[in-house]
């Protein structure tokens, strides 16, 4: 397969704007990143997401690591394949807290896909809880 980069460069786009949503606590901002269903594979089990309202951040706010967090940032995003549809990503972020200092870093796989001209993000899977 050869990689597209017009691909590459519209879901990098769209890393880029969840990251931000993400560490704004903005979860309309990660809908609006999200295609759906949209799926992540964490802890040890699956959840599906089969429309925005069925997302929050209530998940994550329960997590030890959101005591301390005050942001979150993209470490390394390394294109694994990339089609005119589909582009995915082996990914590293870190969780800081407000004095930049690192809470964890967790390596992760996103999916990124285009639906009907629109890209977003349907597929996570990391080790972060």
């Amino acid at each position: 397969m050869q990689m597209n980069e017009a691909s590459v460069r519209a879901a990098l786009a769209v890393l880029d704007r969840f990251i931000a949503a993400f560490s704004a606590c903005d979860e309309d901002g990660i809908r609006a990143c999200f295609n759906f269903p949209h799926v992540r594979f964490h802890s040890g089990k699956v959840t599906i997401y089969q429309n925005p309202a069925d997302y929050s951040m209530s998940a994550f706010r329960s997590t030890a690591d959101a005591r301390e967090w005050a942001r979150s940032v993209w470490d390394e995003r390394t294109v694994i394949h990339a089609g005119d549809d589909k582009v995915h990503f082996d990914t590293q972020f870190s969780r800081l807290r407000a004095d930049g200092s690192v809470i964890a870093s967790y390596r992760s796989l996103y999916i990124v896909t285009r639906i009907d001209g629109r890209w977003g993000i349907q597929g996570r899977s990391s080790f972060a809880a």
